[in-house]
């Protein structure tokens, strides 16, 4: 029965965005939303979501530090950087590259970088998190990963990666939105909300359960929590933070 209703409501919301899909249609909607619409709105969401797990994150970031290689330097990976929101948790000195599949953030990220100097910022990849060929394996300390396990093409694949490119020992760090409880009803708004949420966020999957994907991944160590950030009028408030150790 929930079947039915979630397919007659996602025609209502498929009808209220069918510009979207028109544009779509005509290839005009996805190279408009990677470079600005995308880039615009999360900035403007970036901004609240910032504020409501900013303590989250000051927690989760907290013993970067014990991470740090032989070398006493702490060199850290970041996949999806965006505009860079992340930057003020880090730790003075840490050598920072920045990854992210669309190079569309930059005005955000110079003001990041420009905040930031107690950073050395190496380098800027394009790159998906599922092939981070770029950079060679067991070759950093840390690597760090918000709300973009949401979008990637394959969780499992950026995982891997993500493990090649650590050095053992290193730990990924990640703060992520999942889906809801199955019986919930925010797990059916998810559910209704689904194909037209991907196609207006650049590929936001809401419905993933990515402590699964954690789980199987060869971490030999994670710890995940399962949390709640209420985001106004927005269909993602579960989250899971934490980190895993190679």
């Amino acid at each position: 029965e929930a079947t039915v209703s979630v397919l007659l409501l996602r025609a209502c919301v498929a009808l209220l965005a069918s510009p979207i899909y028109l544009l779509s249609l005509l290839g005009i909607w996805e190279p408009f939303c990677r470079k600005i619409f995308f880039p615009y709105i999360l900035d403007r969401i970036g901004v609240i979501h910032d504020k409501k797990s900013k303590k989250h994150k000051q927690e989760l970031f907290r013993n970067l530090p014990d991470f740090r290689g032989p070398s006493g330097q702490l060199r850290l990976l970041e996949i999806g950087t965006g505009s860079g929101s992340n930057f003020q948790f880090y730790p003075a000195g840490c050598k920072v590259t920045c990854t992210d599949v669309n190079p569309n953030f930059q005005e955000g990220l110079s003001k990041n970088m420009k905040k930031n100097q107690h950073l050395h910022y190496e380098q800027f990849l394009v790159a998906a998190g599922e092939d981070l060929g770029q950079v060679p394996s067991g070759s950093v300390d840390a690597v760090v990963c918000t709300l973009v396990l949401c979008s990637v093409q394959d969780v499992s694949g950026t995982l891997r990666e993500v493990l090649r490119v650590l050095r053992p020992g290193g730990a990924f760090y990640f703060l992520e939105h999942v889906a809801a409880e199955h019986s919930s009803w925010r797990y059916f708004w998810q559910q209704v909300y689904y194909p037209t949420w991907k196609l207006v966020f650049a590929g936001c999957c809401l419905t993933r359960e990515l402590w699964k994907n954690l789980e199987e991944a060869k971490f030999s160590e994670l710890k995940i929590q399962h949390i709640s950030i209420a985001m106004p009028w927005m269909p993602v408030e579960p989250h899971i933070v934490g980190y895993g150790v190679k």
